[in-house]
């Protein structure tokens, strides 16, 4: 299975729509601050203007065609899962504890033996 890398040349209008989602994303906030004497809803208000407008700009651009086949994608590639069954999670887990407990009981063993050997090297040691 091969995949392509594909290299395209972003448009001047793809970057004209998105530096305008930046701009109204950034009249949104600053329509927060300067709204500071209205009520609350109406600061909010601002910012969810702003990211709605600049939501919808980079929809209608390369950038949300590209993410929406990026989002079919992976609903496919989420499809493609085979998740295990109950028994097999419960065999895994349990694996995995007896593993976990071997190389505890292990590193027990190896932190003995160096500190015994610290010890008898040295003198010193806990």
């Amino acid at each position: 299975m091969t995949d392509e890398i594909k290299v395209e040349q972003v448009g001047t209008a793809d970057k004209a729509k998105l530096g305008a989602a930046i701009v109204a994303v950034a009249a949104g906030v600053a329509g927060y601050y300067v709204l500071s004497t209205d009520a609350n809803w109406v600061r909010w208000a601002a910012v969810v203007a702003g990211l709605v407008v600049a939501a919808l700009l980079l929809v209608f651009s390369r950038y949300g065609t590209e993410f929406s086949e990026f989002m079919a994608s992976a609903r496919v590639e989420l499809r493609k899962i085979v998740w295990p069954t109950r028994e097999e999670t419960g065999k895994t887990t349990l694996i995995v504890f007896i593993f976990v407990a071997i190389a505890g009981f292990f590193f027990w063993g190896l932190d003995l033996l160096l500190s015994w050997a610290t010890r008898a090297l040295t003198g010193t040691g806990g």
